[in-house]
């Protein structure tokens, strides 16, 4: 598995860290977390408030996309602004296994409409 958090080692990553804990509850065979905030406005060093996750997993198996956004949601909602945390951006790509076999890659993530750096 790779547990990609994209990080600076000398940066505490808390958020991501829990996030990806969280996560290996659907024993992932694949899982890359991108901490996208210095892309958007008010960046500052540390900032975890957008995220972009792939992951690949046979809990996906025989589900559509919206019952595998509901599982990983299920997981780290708390987190998220909608559910009290302090995360504005999560996005979500979610693979079976066969899936992630015939393509390999996630899509690129979009501009920010406000200030983006990336």
């Amino acid at each position: 598995m790779n547990a990609n958090t994209d990080q600076h080692n000398a940066i505490a990553t808390p958020l991501a860290d829990e996030i990806t804990q969280r996560l290996q509850a659907l024993a992932p065979s694949y899982l890359e977390l991108e901490n996208e905030s210095m892309r958007h406005a008010g960046y500052f060093e540390g900032k975890e408030t957008h995220f972009k996750l792939t992951i690949v997993s046979e809990a996906f198996s025989g589900k559509r996309l919206v019952q595998r956004h509901q599982q990983v949601f299920a997981l780290v909602n708390d987190l998220l602004a909608q559910g009290g945390g302090t995360i504005h951006a999560f996005s979500i790509h979610a693979y079976t296994l066969e899936e992630w076999a015939a393509t390999g890659v996630s899509p690129a993530s979009p501009n920010c409409s406000g200030q983006n750096k990336g």
